[in-house]
């Protein structure tokens, strides 16, 4: 989907259409953007960033606060829209999703047509634009989702996929983040083009396991299949700041935005979790993880951000900054199982404690 929370926000509220719009914070300068319109970005404000930048980047902006039912709902459309071209199709958030149409082109018709008539049925069907990518596997297809973004359509087919990766940064393949890009470029590699120079045996060396990985991708190899049920060991999500965060209460803003997207992933999947994970990037690359394992079943923003303070400070000394931020809920179970152990619990309250 398009800028998802804002173009919701300007569907649902006329007056904001072709305006600078940004979802999370607030217009005195406090807290975090969530999402912003493509009229935002022109000026060089992006999803993670200070709302304090935003608003000195583009005083004329309109803040609007995060409304996850809304986005719940509309997400719910489009996944439905989606599984009626496919049963293959795997969520990877409220605003994103693979698809396997390979049986549906088994009677000729092309995947781009595909593609095509699902970005018109979502403008049509929701009044929100989305744009898509077609390829041979999934690290094509995502890197031509992004590729002519609002509402467009990109295909990179067999033949084109080495070509097409060869003069990307190694930052745009998954799994290379901004660490391993750090080491990469100490050893000279920019481009995935630097990358295929490589031998498989010396990135392993540097990287592990992930060197067989990189490897792989570098050659446009990826044999992830689409799972549309595969089970989830944990629901999360994570920020990294063009600018290094200092300010305490923007932690905690920027923590909350994402309870709010994590409990709202973690409702539409039906679960729940046992521990709540807080994760802190320090400018020097640092990293550091905080956890809190609870006896109750938790789904739900509010009971994600009780443990926030705490956790924060736990992860953060006083004085610190952060580059990067993140939640993970984990220990999921389907929300049946969840309510059942908490009626064990209750039960077994009531024999220890009996009143």
């Amino acid at each position: 989907m398009d800028a998802f929370f804002a173009t919701v926000e300007q569907r649902d509220r006329p007056e904001l259409r072709g305006q600078p719009v940004i979802v999370g914070g607030d217009p005195n300068g406090r807290g975090v953007v969530a999402s912003c319109s493509y009229e935002a970005r022109r000026f060089g404000i992006h999803s993670a960033m200070s709302a304090a930048r935003a608003r000195s980047l583009c005083p004329q902006a309109i803040f609007a606060s995060p409304r996850m039912d809304a986005y719940r709902e509309a997400s719910r459309q489009v996944m439905t829209i989606l599984r009626s071209y496919t049963p293959l199709v795997e969520p990877l958030s409220l605003d994103d999703a693979f698809l396997d149409v390979t049986a549906a082109t088994a009677d000729g018709i092309l995947a781009v047509d595909i593609a095509r008539d699902i970005l018109d049925r979502i403008q049509r069907e929701t009044g929100l634009t989305a744009s898509a990518g077609v390829s041979y596997n999934k690290l094509l297809a995502k890197l031509a989702s992004d590729w002519r973004k609002p509402h467009g359509l990109f295909v990179i087919p067999p033949e084109r996929g080495l070509d097409f990766l060869a003069p990307l940064p190694v930052g745009k393949l998954h799994g290379v983040g901004p660490a391993t890009v750090k080491r990469l470029s100490a050893m000279g590699i920019e481009t995935v083009s630097d990358l295929r120079t490589l031998l498989r045996e010396t990135l392993i060396a540097h990287f592990g396991k992930a060197g067989a990985w990189f490897y792989e991708v570098a050659r446009g190899i990826d044999g992830r299949p689409v799972q549309p049920s595969r089970q989830r060991k944990s629901v999360g999500t994570e920020r990294t700041f063009s600018e290094n965060l200092e300010d305490r209460r923007a932690m905690l803003d920027m923590l909350k935005q994402m309870a709010e997207q994590v409990a709202a992933r973690i409702q539409a999947l039906a679960l729940a979790g046992y521990t709540v994970n807080i994760k802190a990037r320090f400018p020097d690359f640092t990293t550091v993880t905080r956890a809190h394992t609870a006896t109750d079943g938790i789904w739900n923003t509010d009971a994600i951000a009780a443990l926030l303070p705490e956790l924060l400070d736990r992860a953060v000394p006083k004085g610190a900054s952060v580059r990067l931020l993140g939640i993970t809920v984990s220990g999921l179970v389907h929300v049946q199982a969840a309510s059942w152990v908490a009626h064990q619990m209750s039960l077994l309250d009531e024999i220890l404690n009996p009143r």
